[in-house]
Order: C-alpha cells, then sequence, then structure tokens
C-alpha cells in the first residue's frame, strides 16, 4: 500500500499497453506502474482495494473454446482460459496479464502470451501469423498472406535435380513443456515416401518457446535426416520474419550500418541493375533515398559479428530485433559471411547457406547417411519507448539485451535432449605459439588468433563444415585460450592467427565429455614458409580490406557508406571501376616502390570492353634482385580471398611464354558481387627455378584467364627462397 519498488526486473521500454477494451476480465492481476504496484482488484470490478503481496504468475493450459483467435472468446469479450492465477505488468494507462498463456482458437491457430507479447501461429503448420505488442496489433505483415509472414524455409534439391524454395509447414503439434515459468511448443514436419514431390526427405521439429517476464520469444529447429533416406542436397536453412510495411521504416545492423531504409514499393518501381537484388531507386516515396543503390548483400554480416539487429517503428516507437546470442549451430566457422535484415521490411536469422562461399558449402547427404542437428536458439526481442524518448535507446536496449542473451548461454530453459544444459557441456584450453625462425629465433604468442573446435577434417576444413558444430574464441595477447560451453563429441581443433599464412590444425581429434575441462597446454603453428621474404604485397589477414577500394560512382552509391572507408568495399558496382582505371593497360605493381593500400586494387577482375564483354587481365609485378641462385628453386606464395570460376596462371619474365603453372579453375562464392571483403579462403604456392630469374629487374605475370566478371579477390602474395 505505500508504493515500494517491487523487488523485480522490468525489462526495459518493453512494458506493455494492451487494454481489454472495455471488458471485465475474470482473472484477477496486478498492474505495474514506473515499477511501483498501483492496483488491485481481484476481479476488475472494484476501484482500488489494498493491494496484497504480489503473487508470481503461474501457466496453466487453456483453450478459447471454439472462437478464432482474435475475436470473442466469452459473453464478455475476455478468453475463456483455465486456471491463470494474478500476475503483475501493464503500465499507467492500460492492465495486462503477466501470465503465461496457451491458447487454441478453434483447429487453426496456437497463440502464446506472457502479457507482454502475444504470438500467434497457423496449426499445425506453425507459421508465425501474428505478433501482437505495445498497441500494434501486428508487428508483420498484415498485407501478406499468413502463410508469408514468419517461416522457416530451406532451399534444396535432389541430385542432379534444380533446387526448389519450400517453406516448412508441420503437419503435428505439440505441447512440449507448460510450467509456471515457460511454454514451448512444437510444429513438426516429417517426409514419408507418400509425401509431394516438392517435400524435402527431412523431419523438421520447429520449436517456439515464451517465458515468464520476457519481452519476446524464442524459437529453435531440429533437423534430422534419419539412416537410410533418399539423398538430397540443401543450400539454405532459415528463418524469415516479413515484418508491418507501414510501421518499420528504419534499420539497424550495426553502430555503423543503420538508417532509413526505402520501402519494398520503392524497389519495385526502380530500376534493377546487373542482378535483381542491386535495384536503382529512380522514383521513391522519401525523396532523400532517389538515385541511391539498395542491395540485400550491403547488410550481411559475418558470424562472428551477427548478434543483433531488426528494424524501429517510429509510431508508435517499438523495436523488433533478432538476437543470435551462440553461434555454435551457424556453418562455415566465424567468418562466414550472411544476409541479416533488408528491404521488406525483412529480418532473418540464417543458419546455413551457399552465400558467400558456393557449393563448396553445400549440405550433402548421400548413402542413407543418418544426421541431426539443432538450429538456434535464437531470440526475437521487442521493445518500445514513449514518443517523448530518443528512438535511438531501442538500438542501445537491444544491444544490452542481447549482452544478456549471451551471457545466459546455454540457456536453462529449453526442453529437448538434443540441447545440453550448461553442466553437460565441457570445456577445451590451451596455449598457441607462432614459430617462424625467418621472422624471430624464437616463438612468438598467437595474440588474437581463432581459435575453434569443428568436426575432425584436414586441415582448414571448417571454413567448408556445415553438418557439424562449431565453437570459437580468440586468444589473448599471451596465445591462451578457452573454449567453454562445448557440446559433447569429437572434434578437430584448429586455429589461423592474423598476420601468417596458413592454418593449424591439432593433431589429435578433442573429445569432449559432458562436464569435462580439457586442458592441451602449449601449442605451437609453424605457418607454412621455406625461406627467407624476399618481398610481399599485402597482409595475411584472409581479407582483402588492406588493398585499394575505390569510390563508387556517385549515381551508383548507398549513402549509409559514404564516409565509411573501412566498409567502402559495400558499395555496389566496384568492380566496373577496374575498366574505368585500366581502360586498355592492366595494373603494374613495382616492389619497394609502390604502396598496396594505393596501388594494388583491391579485385583482380576482368575487363569491361563495353557491350556486355569481358575479357582476361594479366597483372604484372616488376622486382629487383641483387643476387640469385640460378640452381636453387624460389616459391611464389599466393592467398585469395575471394573467387568464382577464377583461373590464374603465373608467369616469369615472359608474359607470352607458357605459364610456369597455374591454379587451375577454382572458387564459386561470388563474393564480389555481394559486397563482400573476404570470401572462402585459398592458398597457392608454385615453385619457380631460379634459372628463371635475372640479376637485376624480373617480372611476374599474373593472368586471370576467366571469362567470368566478377572473378577473384586478390589479397597477399610473397616470394621468398628456398
Amino acid at each position: 500500500g505505500s508504493g515500494a519498488a517491487l523487488p523485480t526486473r522490468v525489462p526495459p521500454y518493453s512494458i506493455s499497453r494492451r487494454g481489454f477494451g472495455g471488458s471485465t476480465p475474470r482473472l484477477g492481476f496486478c498492474s505495474l506502474v514506473s515499477g511501483r504496484l498501483s492496483h488491485f482488484d481481484e476481479r476488475g470490478g472494484g476501484s482500488g482495494a489494498a493491494p496484497p503481496k504480489p503473487q508470481q504468475p503461474t501457466l496453466k493450459f487453456g483453450f478459447a473454446g471454439d472462437s478464432s483467435v482474435g475475436g470473442d472468446y466469452g459473453g464478455d469479450g475476455f478468453p475463456e482460459v483455465v486456471g491463470f492465477a494474478p500476475g503483475v505488468v501493464g503500465s499507467s494507462s492500460s492492465l495486462a496479464l503477466l501470465a503465461l498463456g496457451l491458447f487454441r482458437g478453434g483447429d487453426s491457430k496456437v497463440v502464446m502470451d506472457n502479457g507482454i507479447v502475444e504470438v500467434t501461429f497457423s496449426n499445425p503448420e506453425g507459421k508465425v501469423t501474428g505478433i501482437k505488442f505495445n498497441g500494434i496489433d501486428n508487428l508483420l505483415e498484415p498485407r501478406n498472406t499468413e502463410t508469408n509472414r514468419g517461416y522457416w524455409d530451406i532451399v534444396w534439391n535432389r541430385p542432379g535435380e534444380a533446387s526448389m524454395f519450400t517453406r516448412i509447414e508441420g503437419t503435428v503439434f505439440d505441447v512440449v513443456a507448460n510450467t509456471d515459468d515457460v511454454v514451448e511448443v512444437s510444429f513438426i514436419s516429417r517426409w514419408s515416401n507418400s509425401s509431394e514431390s516438392y517435400l524435402a526427405p527431412l523431419i523438421v521439429d520447429k520449436r517456439f518457446v515464451v517465458r515468464r517476464g520476457s519481452s519476446g520469444f524464442y524459437g529453435y529447429a531440429i533437423f534430422e535426416h534419419p539412416k537410410g533416406w533418399p539423398d538430397l542436397d540443401v543450400g539454405e536453412a532459415r528463418i524469415a520474419f516479413k515484418l508491418n510495411g507501414q510501421k518499420f521504416h528504419y534499420m539497424a545492423i550495426s553502430d555503423e550500418r543503420q538508417r532509413v531504409m526505402p520501402t519494398a514499393e520503392d524497389r519495385a518501381s526502380g530500376h534493377i541493375l546487373d542482378y535483381q537484388e542491386a535495384v536503382l531507386l529512380t522514383n521513391p516515396s522519401n525523396s532523400e533515398l532517389e538515385g541511391e543503390v539498395d542491395d540485400k548483400y550491403q547488410y550481411s554480416c559475418e558470424n562472428q559479428e551477427n548478434k543483433v539487429h531488426g528494424w524501429i517503428s517510429s509510431h508508435p516507437p517499438v523495436g523488433f530485433w533478432m538476437i543470435t546470442p551462440s553461434h555454435e549451430s551457424h556453418s562455415a566457422g566465424p567468418v562466414k559471411q550472411d544476409l541479416t535484415s533488408h528491404v521488406g521490411p525483412t529480418t532473418l536469422n540464417v543458419f546455413y547457406s551457399n552465400h558467400y562461399a558456393g557449393k563448396d558449402v553445400y549440405l550433402s547427404f548421400r548413402n542413407g547417411e543418418a544426421w541431426k542437428k539443432v538450429y538456434g536458439p535464437f531470440m526475437v526481442y521487442v521493445n518500445s519507448v514513449s514518443p517523448e524518448e530518443d528512438q535511438s535507446r531501442l538500438w542501445a536496449d537491444a544491444k544490452a539485451q542481447m549482452l544478456m542473451e549471451t551471457a545466459s548461454w546455454p540457456y536453462d530453459f529449453i526442453h529437448s535432449d538434443d540441447y545440453p544444459s550448461a553442466d553437460k557441456r565441457g570445456s577445451v584450453g590451451g596455449r598457441l605459439s607462432v614459430r617462424d625462425r625467418y621472422m624471430k629465433n624464437s616463438d612468438m604468442a598467437a595474440d588474437s588468433a581463432y581459435v575453434g573446435l569443428a568436426a575432425p577434417g584436414v586441415v582448414g576444413s571448417w571454413q567448408t563444415n556445415t553438418k557439424g558444430y562449431q565453437f570459437w574464441t580468440r586468444a589473448d595477447e599471451n596465445g591462451s585460450f578457452k573454449i567453454k560451453n562445448v557440446r559433447p563429441g569429437v572434434y578437430g581443433l584448429y586455429a589461423w592467427v592474423p598476420g601468417f599464412i596458413g592454418d593449424y590444425r591439432y593433431h589429435l581429434n578433442v573429445t569432449i565429455k559432458s562436464g569435462s575441462e580439457v586442458e592441451l597446454g602449449a601449442l605451437v603453428f609453424s605457418p607454412p614458409r621455406s625461406g627467407p621474404t624476399l618481398w610481399e604485397i599485402g597482409i595475411p589477414d584472409r581479407t582483402a580490406a588492406e588493398f585499394y577500394v575505390p569510390l563508387p560512382n556517385p549515381w551508383l552509391m548507398n549513402k549509409v557508406f559514404k564516409n565509411d572507408t573501412e566498409e567502402r568495399f559495400r558499395q555496389y558496382g566496384l568492380w566496373e571501376r577496374y575498366s574505368e582505371l585500366y581502360p586498355e593497360n592492366d595494373l603494374v605493381y613495382t616492389v619497394g616502390v609502390d604502396n598496396y593500400r594505393l596501388d594494388w586494387f583491391f579485385a583482380h577482375v576482368t575487363r569491361n570492353i563495353g557491350n556486355s564483354t569481358y575479357v582476361p587481365t594479366t597483372w604484372r609485378i616488376d622486382f629487383n634482385l641483387q643476387n640469385v641462385n640460378f640452381r636453387g628453386t624460389y616459391r611464389l606464395q599466393m592467398a585469395v580471398a575471394s573467387a568464382t570460376q577464377s583461373h590464374i596462371s603465373i608467369r616469369i619474365n615472359d608474359p607470352s611464354g607458357q605459364p610456369l603453372s597455374s591454379t587451375g579453375r577454382f572458387g564459386y562464392d561470388n563474393a564480389i558481387a555481394r559486397h563482400g571483403i573476404h570470401g572462402l579462403y585459398w592458398t597457392f604456392r608454385f615453385d619457380v627455378p631460379g634459372s628463371h630469374l635475372r640479376r637485376g629487374a624480373n617480372s611476374i605475370y599474373l593472368s586471370q584467364s576467366s571469362s567470368a566478371r566478377r572473378p577473384l579477390r586478390r589479397r597477399h602474395v610473397r616470394l621468398h627462397s628456398l
């Protein structure tokens, strides 16, 4: 009765403002105003009896009669629900229940409600058809069909057949958990021999979780290919949310990449550029966007940075955020890139795709291979502020929520035997050093090394591993590392060190058991090198970011990157700038004179000679050698950060002679067109007989013989003696 602050945490900016339309609720409830208990009425009909001690909300399973969700459930317009206990939440203007509710509307709807957010699903398909929050009846796009609002999908094919895009639809609904603190439901899709041809031979169990007091909901999916089932390839697995386009106009991917976005209608009326994802905005509804390029790939992100992204509505000020607290189920390691949010408005969580990698990372099953993997969990977080508050607080709060979710991983409220809790996981630690006697006589600490566990394989195989889980960390300045919360299993331990070429793989497999703490002690990585460096171009860091990235054409610009030199590579059409800078003669780089940050173009591309015709290009590296061992052997070492149908031929001092060697055709990642500064990482070593060299001036010719428009993203090149 004193108005003392409650000792419970209220999620920031997420107080519900739902009302009951004047109807009298049948259940007891309290309202919470600015963290203070202000009103209690057991039947909802009095004007304020003395408030009792707040009761903890409990959960009971209730049915909504035979009415459809969103209509009148009982004679007074309030749901006919069985057995809720009093709860707390609300605002100064209305009251709501902070109790977990699970309702069924007839045979077609399932509703999960905790008094803060209400989520509606189709039954038994498991599509998310509605998200009600803060006075907005549906955060998802009501103009879309219910099958095109929130859904899991895959891109897949049978061997030798064309790929298909399939939204995963459940056929069986189940309540997995129903406690005082959490509701978890399941929508299972199961292939059978009698299934339609468009259904992939998989079992997919889509799970959704609502927790007491949580401003949002959680999701994950269990994918399974049972032993003996038909062969298939999977190119992508993700969950997508199509948001209300009349509400959400501001998108945030990071502190630097956020802006007012064009609408789907703006893109539809724009001019399609080289490919359908890239559109020049010619008549947008927001005139400030006219003349800009929009492309969803400009907002891609590496796994390690892809932790929170989403959208903001201004009227009312509400945020919708995808939070990924762990990337253990995402494929291909910490630097694999993928889509996040983009025009639609659309928000994604892409757990697996061949973007920025190509067919080298396809998820393929042959000969009845058995496989199971849990993708997620993730959190959909929603928040709000008052109209008078700075809307940037929504982004700040979303980042704070992401940190809380990350600290809570692995979650202790997931009800699946396929998702081990913290006490059933293990850890591995050690200390990594680098041994390169041509740089230093003593071992060097592997400062900031990437160290990870992935499926057992050869050196570097982690970057194409898609079937298993991966766990990564960064070593400290002493090279010490500890990888925590690892699922039980057998792994290879891999590492790579920025500034050093090549990959490390521990010589033994690492077995993680429940509760185990594996200590590997001192580990040594010896980068591939056969002699002292004579010269090198670039930094061995697996990207092309250190090279010259040109300014975009002013009529093909995305202004969010206009003043951001580190993100300039995300601008559209930069590959065409090579033909403008080198219209006739190709790039020539002189070692010891030129600066690779200014004089080495970031991508070795073909030249546009007009009429959509592209021709191969040859780059020349000029260098001097004071002494040459004509009977010895030298080695040219080349690392490539991205490649698409590339083929590099090497010639020494004779541009028209027979190639000394070549790479063969390699790469399918298409990272240049998708505005990535890297894709898959490739290394090549070419032995150069001393007899091919001269005292004094020498030249190496690197010929890109591919006819692809955007074939190669060049990076580190080194010549050393053996």
